[in-house]
């Protein structure tokens, strides 16, 4: 058999089109040569967009892109585009704005979308199977029937994008303005406790995602009112993640989102953006509680992405796939008799630990049964485990801890899911910002410094002539960076500096922030995804409000600049924070729990702010004491007499240490206490203000 040539993807950086750069399909990278061809060629457009560790989009690949009948069709009557949505953020979210409209608002990927030659959407879908089945259209059909459609009712269709395209252009124009009160944390509080699995924690039924900041929200409502209820629904949800099978217990990190209710069935994809968020909700808990599963589970997440997400670079990857071996998940779940051959006579005690059955606790989706595979989970806590099998806990801690270790051994043998191996901004600022806050919180200089690594090679490499790029792989930067990366890295800077308090990243910050208002703040407030000075305009402007698996740009955005304003004492970025809020008050009042990362922000408009400073040598103890408060609206600023600090901060220059001893000011609102140099009046200071 003769090697299949590869099409136009095999020029591309982006994993997920090489994934398809052998396809017998003529695929072709977004940009202008291939809207030309369907132009030059009288041919509608079929876009595919995806992700290099997107389970269903591997499926449709194997079903019908690999399949030479379809792709011979699709070679003949339409010219192909892949898109890498996370390379490609802002296509993807036009398009998908269409495929939910479309689809009674169901979207996800692979997304398959058909286009006139001038870009506009004719009609949308996401996953299909290659032919007719259980009632559902097959991808073939539908390729002829738009074939049928363009040949013989072809103003129709034009007419039909030119109506979607209108419709899209509307959906930019802001929804008007409401009232930002503190009203909106108290009916964010009544929906969730509303909607919490009492059982199994989280607020949904099935599938289950992690939503990390909605816990963070409930931990700060917690610390505002002193309500237990809060506090109650958070770490029920963080112990039942930590115990679940959407927790690697082997190798570290989280998966995706569970399948059922109960945390025990993930989508085994690992992201970069859950490793971040989830740990600085294990961070908060921990900072809240001092309970050790917390930082148990936040050192977990930090050894798996430093040993396994992160690139020669400094940086980190994106993501590792659920699939190896064509199947998902078959590089984390076991047999009970792989476990006896690893574990030998503990492997019955292992499997009691771990909620290992013969028959195996991974159900086959399509058939819901038995597999014959175990997914390692705790269906109680190790104490429980112990008291039950009449051990000392710390006896079975040691145990477990030698099993992970033989297990991860064994596990290293067996093939990886594949490696998405770019480098992003957006959710490299995540991580920084997490490990930052890592380091100073659990007192690990390793930490501290792969945060730093990071930052420095985005601030270094992933620019050009000062603006940010959105991705680097394999040597290669490109793509001009969006608002998400600027609003996510400005809150990695951010807590870097109050991690290191290095000026570095506070000099860095405002740059940023001022470009990002430039670039991206509109007249309403809002910031948009693409930049003014992007050259590759899509048909329509496009802003994020809604706080999904990630943080939109709009409450990242305002969450730094809120921040920034008040450290720095700048009212241009205090200003743009708030008109940020103001743009997108009306979907937040009437939606705050689509909104969590939103409130966060909101928090720094609505409620009291601290200022802390500490001046003088020899501060580490007085650092050290903070680093152990969960403070979460307030700025940290070191004053060692570093003039470039002074230049950026002018009002530290009167706080001063006292009597030669390191003192802290705790002010609240521009009003401070008295400064102290004793650590017990510190703690007093904080407890009172």
């Amino acid at each position: 058999m003769t090697e299949r040539k590869p099409n136009a993807l095999a020029n591309e950086s982006s994993p997920y089109l090489l994934q398809h750069a052998h396809n017998p399909v003529d695929w072709m990278p977004w940009g202008d040569t291939a809207f030309d061809k369907a132009r030059a060629e009288d041919k509608l457009v079929f876009l595919s967009i995806g992700y290099a560790t997107c389970h269903w989009c591997h499926v449709m690949e194997r079903e019908s892109f690999e399949n030479e009948e379809i792709a011979e069709y699709l070679n003949e009557h339409f010219v192909s585009i892949k898109v890498d949505r996370e390379e490609r953020p802002d296509i993807d979210a036009v398009y998908m704005a269409v495929t939910q409209a479309l689809n009674d608002g169901r979207g996800g990927w692979p997304m398959s979308l058909w286009l006139t030659p001038d870009r506009k959407p004719v009609t949308a879908g996401t996953y299909f199977p290659p032919n007719d089945r259980f009632g559902r259209a097959g991808f073939l059909s539908v390729l002829k029937r738009m074939v049928e459609l363009w040949e013989k009712e072809r103003e129709k269709l034009i007419q039909q994008a030119a109506d979607i395209t209108d419709w899209l252009q509307k959906q930019a124009a802001p929804e008007g303005e409401g009232e930002l009160t503190t009203g909106v944390f108290d009916t964010f509080w009544d929906t969730l406790a509303n909607s919490f699995d009492e059982r199994y924690g989280g607020f949904e039924r099935a599938p289950k995602f992690p939503t990390p900041h909605r816990i963070q929200v409930l931990l700060r409502r917690h610390k505002q009112t002193g309500d237990p209820e809060p506090l109650r629904l958070a770490e029920h949800t963080l112990q039942q993640m930590a115990y679940g099978g959407i927790h690697d217990h082997v190798g570290g990190g989280f998966h995706r989102y569970s399948t059922d209710r109960e945390w025990l069935t993930p989508h085994f994809e690992k992201m970069l953006y859950d490793q971040a968020l989830l740990l600085e909700a294990y961070l908060d808990a921990y900072l809240l509680t001092g309970k050790k599963l917390y930082s148990e589970t936040a050192h977990n997440i930090c050894g798996y992405v430093l040993r396994d997400l992160r690139d020669e670079s400094g940086a980190f990857h994106s993501a590792e796939d659920a699939d190896s071996e064509g199947e998902e998940g078959k590089f984390y779940v076991w047999s009970f008799d792989e476990l006896r051959e690893i574990l030998g006579k503990d492997a019955d005690l292992a499997a009691f630990v771990w909620g290992c059955v013969e028959a195996g606790n991974f159900f086959d989706e399509s058939t819901h049964a038995r597999t014959g595979a175990n997914i390692l989970h705790l269906p109680r806590t190790i104490a429980e485990s112990a008291k039950q099998r009449g051990l000392e806990e710390d006896v079975l801690r040691r145990l477990v801890f030698d099993w992970r270790g033989k297990l991860f051994e064994k596990r290293s043998e067996r093939e990886r899911p594949l490696l998405d191996d770019k480098v992003l901004t957006d959710w490299n600022g995540l991580m920084i910002g997490a490990l930052a806050r890592a380091g100073s919180v659990l007192d690990e200089p390793k930490y501290l410094a792969a945060a730093q690594e990071a930052a420095d090679f985005v601030l270094t490499k992933m620019t050009d002539d000062g603006r940010l790029l959105h991705r680097y792989r394999d040597g290669k930067t490109g793509i001009r960076a969006y608002a998400e990366d600027y609003a996510f890295l400005l809150n990695g800077l951010f807590a870097l500096y109050e991690a290191d308090f290095d000026t570095r990243w506070l000099e860095e910050a405002s740059r940023l922030a001022a470009e990002m208002i430039r670039l991206f703040q509109k007249d309403n407030g809002l910031l948009y995804t693409q930049g003014e000075d992007d050259e590759d305009r899509m048909i329509a402007s496009n802003t994020n409000v809604f706080d999904g698996a990630i943080p939109s740009a709009n409450s990242a955005g305002a969450y730094a600049l809120l921040r920034l304003g008040r450290l720095l004492q700048n009212d241009e970025f205090t200003q743009a924070g708030t008109k940020i809020l103001q743009g997108e008050s009306a979907r937040l009042s009437q939606m705050p729990v689509a909104h969590a990362y939103g409130l966060l922000a909101l928090e720094w408009l609505l409620l009291p702010v601290r200022e802390i400073v500490v001046a003088g040598d020899d501060a580490e103890p007085m650092l050290a004491e903070l680093r152990k408060h969960f403070l979460p609206r307030s700025v940290m600023i070191r004053n060692d007499g570093n003039p470039k600090l002074r230049e950026l901060v002018p009002f530290v220059e009167n706080q001063k240490a006292l009597g030669g001893k390191p003192t802290a000011y705790v002010c609240e609102n521009y009003t401070c206490n008295a400064p102290v140099t004793d650590i017990e009046k510190l703690k007093e200071a904080l407890a009172s203000s």
